[in-house]
């Protein structure tokens, strides 16, 4: 064995290493997601009592002193504005809730130290790839082990920019552990390939542009359909509320601290909408790597079909958001569809159906 192949190997060993402590570090924000959201329930009855009883307006609300026309002086308390949103005009008025923690402070606290248990899993998850992509000495996706370690590293990636960027995603931050964790677990266990070069057809820079751009726009995909199916509880439950039902147990605990039916719905519209245009690129960078490596850009290979489908498929569903007859339940349902073929289109295509893109 050369001293460039040793060198290779102990990368490749390192870069597993780096993965499986990755896991380890992931499973404890895992844990510290579900102790957010316990502990953030715990106290959800007595806030809800103390808002019917009124014993919360206990706490000072802002006051302005108020002169009159005599030069007497009162005071004049101000409410907080309620900040509630709409899926369209006529629909109802809700609040967002207060978001994974509760407004507790211990379910607040739980909630810091997964975010900071997160973004430590991260950089080791981060330093496993960049060091896979050391040992073969090329961009680290050229199988699927290699696109899913790196899927998940851009998936945890997008929701830390959306804490950065203030938004309030972090009652995502449960199902996105639970699903790096079971991406990895695939990868490490079934989808494993030991470092070595591509083959010829991938061997183009290419691989750079076309490949990165297909995994950030699945790790934002991913987020839009996650968001959907908390849509379609929590507008379940808020139908149950307004007709006059008594929700359960869970929905008490957990969906009524979601944000509102209408801001999940937005904001897996805004992302779905965003990153649309990416995906076209990504299916003609992908034609004209295949013009350059096979002498034409388009040969109904399965992979180029079902990235012409899920294409279709999101395309439906963003028209579907601007007619008046198909916003909300079912523009989500369709979001959900263009999601699954997406995964087809990865996993059954990769694995189950012979073409020209079966790398697995």
């Amino acid at each position: 064995m050369t001293l460039a192949a040793a060198t290779n190997e102990n990368l490749a060993q390192i870069s597993n290493t780096l993965i499986y402590s990755a896991m380890a570090v992931y499973t404890l924000a895992f844990l510290a997601y579900i102790a957010e959201w316990v502990f953030g329930s715990r106290s959800k009855v007595g806030r809800s009592s103390a808002a019917l009883t009124g014993s919360a307006a206990a706490a000072p609300a802002p006051a302005v002193v108020v002169k009159g026309a005599q030069g007497a002086t009162g005071t004049a308390v101000l409410e907080k504005p309620r900040v509630v949103t709409r899926i369209a005009a006529g629909t109802r008025d809700v609040p967002d809730g207060p978001g994974a923690a509760g407004g507790t402070y211990k379910g607040d606290l739980y909630g810091r130290i997964a975010i900071s248990l997160t973004v430590l899993a991260w950089a080791v998850h981060a330093a496993g790839v960049a060091t896979r992509a050391a040992s073969v000495r090329r961009a680290p996706w050229g199988n699927m082990y290699e696109f899913s370690i790196t899927f998940s590293m851009v998936l945890v990636a997008a929701y830390l920019g959306f804490l950065v960027a203030r938004k309030n995603v972090r009652w995502l931050g449960l199902p996105l552990a639970g699903t790096v964790l079971l991406d990895l677990g695939i990868a490490t266990t079934y989808l494993y390939t030991a470092s070595d070069q591509l083959v010829p057809a991938l061997d183009s820079y290419w691989l750079w542009i076309h490949v990165s751009t297909a995994i950030f726009c699945g790790a934002v995909f991913y987020l839009g359909a996650v968001t959907t199916v908390l849509y379609l509880f929590r507008d379940s439950y808020e139908n149950k509320v307004a007709r006059g039902g008594k929700p359960g147990a869970f929905a008490i605990s957990v969906l009524e601290r979601l944000p509102a039916a209408a801001s999940l719905d937005k904001f897996a519209y805004r992302v779905n909408a965003a990153i649309f245009p990416l995906w076209t690129f990504t299916i003609i960078a992908g034609a004209i790597w295949a013009g350059d490596a096979w002498g034409r850009y388009w040969g109904w290979d399965p992979k180029e079909v079902w990235s012409f489908i899920t294409w279709a498929a999101y395309a439906c569903y963003l028209h579907a958001r601007v007619t008046a007859g198909w916003k909300g339940r079912k523009a989500a349902v369709l979001g959900l569809i263009a999601f699954a073929c997406w995964l087809f289109n990865y996993y059954g295509v990769n694995i189950f159906v012979d073409g020209l893109h079966s790398y697995a």
